[in-house]
């Protein structure tokens, strides 16, 4: 009868396994969230290199006393309109987690940033891919739309890695394996 459980036990995760993983993106890698210096192209490079889908997030580090992360329409995003943001996140450990496909444009809350390249611009797509455009130049644009905020901030413990597996299948094998253990 135990045997079975087991069984039963290690379907259950190896059925789950692939459905479960999410990763969490550190935005610039090891730099952190700030006008880029040395590498102007930082952030359009970064969002190319990287393959984000539904159920990862990006992970903003910044000091919360001296710069924010917005999100904004992406005519906001190309004018470096940051009024009436989508988004505002402030508090240093800035999680933004994608839950749908479609664009998403981040710019520096601070004045001034956006126009020295301290934005960001993801396209998540159906198939799970990511791809990311330039950020071309346009002239400003009336202020952006407001739309509902269905994402939200979660402060995490900063990393210098720039992606960090979240096997959650490890936490209910854990428990499974409890579970097995104990009898139940």
């Amino acid at each position: 009868m135990g045997s079975l459980k087991f069984c039963y036990t290690l379907l259950f995760l190896v059925s789950i396994q692939g459905k479960a993983l999410c990763s969490i993106y550190k935005v610039g890698d090891l730099d952190s969230w700030t006008i880029p210096t040395s590498n102007p192209q930082i952030y359009t490079k970064w969002s190319k290199i990287h393959n984000l889908k539904i159920g990862d997030s990006l992970f903003f580090l910044h000091p919360p006393s001296q710069d924010s992360v917005i999100q904004v329409t992406g005519e906001g995003y190309k004018s470096c309109n940051i009024k009436d943001p989508i988004l505002y996140m402030n508090n240093g450990n800035s999680l933004f987690n994608i839950s749908r496909t479609g664009d998403y444009y981040f710019t520096s809350g601070a004045e001034g940033h956006c126009a020295k390249l301290q934005k960001l611009h993801i396209s998540v797509n159906g198939n799970g891919s990511s791809t990311a455009a330039d950020a071309p130049a346009y002239g400003p644009s009336a202020s952006a739309p407001s739309y509902s905020n269905v994402f939200g901030s979660i402060p995490i413990q900063a990393s210098a890695s720039s992606l960090l597996k979240i096997p959650v299948f490890l936490s209910v094998a854990a428990a499974g394996i409890l579970l097995y253990l104990i009898g139940v």
